[in-house]
């Protein structure tokens, strides 16, 4: 697993983010080669969450090709290319069920990621 996309989700799991999960579609699809994916309990949450991985890629030298700017979603995104991390309110999660769309990529809990 790339060492950044391990980092992401660490820093997901020090800031209280919930089900955190890496799906490594790069066999799956030509889209990316991994999906961080993790819920929030709030709107301000969701923004930490977006900003606290910003700052890890900053910290890096990683690029950012996109990131929502937005307030008031249910589901925002960070693109870093090689990988995308998508940040879920519970409805938003529950709603959009992504991990269901990419049942064919291997997946991988926290617990998965800490031990690598």
């Amino acid at each position: 697993m790339d060492s950044s996309v391990k980092g992401i989700a660490e820093v997901l799991d020090t800031k209280d983010a919930k089900d955190i999960v890496i799906l490594d579609i790069a066999e799956v699809s030509n889209l990316t080669s991994y999906f961080v994916i993790a819920t929030a309990n709030s709107e301000p949450h969701m923004e930490a969450l977006r900003d606290a991985v910003l700052e890890f890629l900053e910290k890096n030298n990683l690029s950012v090709i996109y990131y929502d700017r937005g307030r008031g979603y249910d589901w925002m995104v960070v693109d870093g290319g090689h990988f995308i991390v998508h940040l879920f309110s519970e409805k938003g999660r529950e709603f959009y069920s992504l991990e269901d769309l990419w049942l064919n990529a291997k997946r991988y809990s926290l617990e998965d990621i800490l031990k690598r």
